[in-house]
């Protein structure tokens, strides 16, 4: 945690030490209730109906227990991996506690992908349970794949074929004795895209809860106070929805506001923080300037907002304003990825707020602007953003890809791919994306996975995906398609090609945008040059080539 009472940020980054014990689980950190929390305190407040319910600390560590003395009675073992298939709510906080006990590594998959998305990832992580509950079932099944590996199918509700969520839970012991993990052990396995090839498991140790934890209490301004009580929108299966808000929320006895809906909309988000009370929120760029749409319309609702944190994309300076003007609070926004998250950030209680800026290095993290040979830059100069390691928030490979995993680093500097500069102040700042992982919506979206889609399309001979500029996402997928021999272009076929995408993927990941190309640039062995049609799409847009939004 961080010095109690920072008097500046150089203050606090001078007292920070890391403290890693050598023994330590995210499952027992998380759910069984230490002196700081007591049993019957709020663990999950659930709002998805009308009328709100409660899990308590108490209640989530005996029920984990259960579910985790279950799974062990079915073969479940330390290293298994487990994947998680569901949307927020008490089950999932519960599946995710018991994984973690057992040793086991959790992979959780976000409720928006489809069949292929879902298959995908069962199939690399070599996955020997599944929970999920029946729409997780129906895409299980449409997916028309075996699973060697899967042995389990646990489902909220029961169905047949699958062990029944509750009765796992009722069956199991009260009195499970929870792995005796290390902080280097794994834990976590979660998938992220790159420019090729389909998505990467990127896999986590025990510490990487540890390692979030300065910057949630950056970006929420020294969480946990008197009354806080976090909530996201963002799935739980997400980085942004499971490392920045649940666990932390739930390591440092903070409530977690659970709600689900089929798809985000402001004013539903708005009388959704309303009603539950919400005091600390995560908001992609993308959600608030979509609140931002509803102008002075925003201003009927009556927030007891605290903290509002925001990161994954470019926040920019007229939605901060905009949140300043509305909500009386300086948006903090952070910097990070799945493979090392959250390592700058703003702190407004601290003065560390400039706009258009990430913020500054966390404690504990040390983060740099390098060149092509692993040189930290001076001010001013633009490189590559990397962190250093060791890092307890760092993962620890990309799960049996070795040679992915080497390229990640030039020596002791992680790579992000992501060009900034840091200017003589300390802040950094983003320029852009030095590959082609489109950044939309919060969502980063690798082309190559969509692409693959794309081309199991019928009337699909080639296709590339990239990024285009957009004034509410940050960047929209538009995709330039080559039709195959006999079919012809219509409107008809571009939205049943988007609709293709949309139900074998996800629907953050579909093409909103269908241009129809005679040829494909491709280089000498054979890749396509996404670089021509990103230049293109940002023509589109009004923009220059290369031009910051």
């Amino acid at each position: 945690m961080l010095p109690a009472d920072p008097v500046s940020y150089d203050d606090l980054i001078s007292r920070f030490r890391w403290d890693i014990p050598k023994s330590f689980n995210i499952g027992v950190a998380c759910s069984d209730a230490p002196a700081a929390r007591t049993p019957d305190r709020p663990a999950i407040v659930d709002w998805s109906d009308d009328a709100p319910e409660t899990l308590t600390f108490g209640e989530l560590a005996e029920k984990s227990d259960r579910l985790a003395s279950s799974l062990a009675s079915l073969g479940i073992d330390r290293g298994d991996r487990v994947a998680i298939l569901l949307p927020q709510g008490f089950e999932t906080a519960i599946a995710h506690m018991a994984v973690y006990k057992l040793g086991a590594i959790a992979v959780p998959m976000a409720m928006q992908f489809g069949p292929d998305a879902i298959a995908y990832r069962l199939a690399l992580s070599g996955a020997k349970a599944l929970f999920l509950d029946a729409s997780g079932k129906e895409k299980l099944d449409a997916a028309d794949a075996k699973f060697p590996d899967l042995a389990t199918i646990v489902c909220v509700g029961g169905l047949d074929g699958t062990e029944d969520f509750d009765r796992l839970v009722a069956a199991g012991s009260p009195g499970f004795t929870a792995a005796d993990t290390g902080p280097d052990d794994p834990a976590l396995m979660i998938f992220t895209s790159g420019t090729t090839g389909q998505p990467k498991g990127a896999l986590h140790a025990q510490r990487v809860l540890l390692g979030h934890l300065p910057c949630v209490e950056t970006h929420h301004e020294f969480l946990p106070r008197e009354g806080d009580l976090l909530w996201t929108p963002a799935d739980w299966a997400w980085a942004g929805g499971l490392l920045n808000v649940l666990l932390p929320g739930l390591y440092f006895g903070v409530p977690v506001v659970a709600a689900r809906a089929p798809r985000f909309e402001p004013d539903w988000a708005l009388a959704l923080m309303q009603k539950a009370g919400v005091r600390n929120t995560f908001l992609p760029p993308t959600a608030l300037r979509m609140l931002a749409t509803l102008g002075d319309g925003a201003q009927r609702y009556k927030l007891n907002l605290r903290t509002i944190g925001s990161g994954g994309e470019a926040l920019g300076r007229e939605t901060l304003a905009w949140c300043r003007d509305t909500f009386g609070l300086t948006v903090n926004e952070f910097y990070g990825q799945t493979e090392c998250n959250l390592v700058l950030s703003a702190c407004n209680a601290l003065g560390v707020v400039r706009p258009g800026s990430m913020g500054k290095p966390v404690a504990g993290h040390r983060v740099a602007v390098i060149d092509d040979r692993g040189n930290e830059l001076p001010a001013g100069e633009q490189g590559q953003i990397a962190v250093h390691r060791p890092d307890p928030v760092m993962f620890l490979e990309y799960w049996r890809n070795p040679e992915a995993t080497e390229k990640k680093f030039i020596g002791d500097w992680m790579l992000t791919g992501d060009q900034g500069i840091r200017d003589e102040d300390g802040y950094f700042f983003f320029v852009g994306r030095d590959d082609d992982v489109i950044s939309s919506a919060g969502y980063r979206i690798g082309p190559g996975e969509i692409e693959d889609c794309l081309v199991s399309h019928s009337d699909v001979a080639l296709a590339a995906v990239v990024g285009k500029p957009d004034a509410i996402r940050g960047q929209l997928v538009k995709a330039y398609v080559v039709l195959r021999a006999g079919a012809a272009p219509s409107p008809e076929l571009k939205a049943e090609i988007q609709a293709f995408v949309k139900q074998r993927l996800s629907a953050h990941e579909y093409p909103r945008e269908i241009d129809f190309v005679d040829e494909m640039p491709l280089t000498t062995t054979g890749k396509v040059i996404r670089r021509i049609f990103r230049q293109q799409a940002e023509a589109e847009a009004g923009r220059e080539p290369g031009e910051k939004a």
